[in-house]
C-alpha cells in the first residue's frame, strides 16, 4: 500500500466495459514522512467516495485489480482507503534509535 493525495479527476465518456461504473481519480503520490511528491501523478479507481484534496491509501498490481472488484477489470491502481490521521515515531526511521 501507498499513500497519495487525489489532485483531480478523470472523465472518460468511452472506456472499456469492466470499467463502467469506476469513478477515476488523479493521484499524486506522496512520502508518508512529510507528504511530498515522490512520483509522477497517477489515475487510480476510486472504491471509497474519495475527493479532491483528501490524503489516501492506495494499492496497485493485482491487488488493485482484487480491490476493483474483479481480477479482470483493468486497472493499475485502487484507492482503498481516506487517511484521517497518522503518526510515525521519528526515532525508528531507518533503524535510528
Amino acid at each position: 500500500m501507498k499513500t497519495g493525495r487525489v489532485i483531480g479527476n478523470i472523465w472518460a465518456t468511452r472506456k472499456a466495459d469492466n470499467l463502467s461504473g469506476l469513478k477515476l481519480l488523479v493521484v499524486q503520490p506522496i512520502s508518508l514522512l512529510d507528504d511530498s511528491p515522490v512520483d509522477a501523478p497517477i489515475v487510480a479507481a476510486d472504491i471509497i467516495g474519495a475527493g479532491a484534496g483528501e490524503k489516501v491509501i492506495y494499492v496497485g498490481g493485482s491487488s488493485a485489480r482484487s480491490a476493483a472488484g474483479s481480477r479482470e477489470i483493468p486497472v493499475d491502481a485502487t484507492i482503498v482507503g481516506i487517511v484521517d490521521d497518522q503518526e510515525i515515531d521519528a526515532s525508528l526511521i531507518n533503524g535510528k534509535r
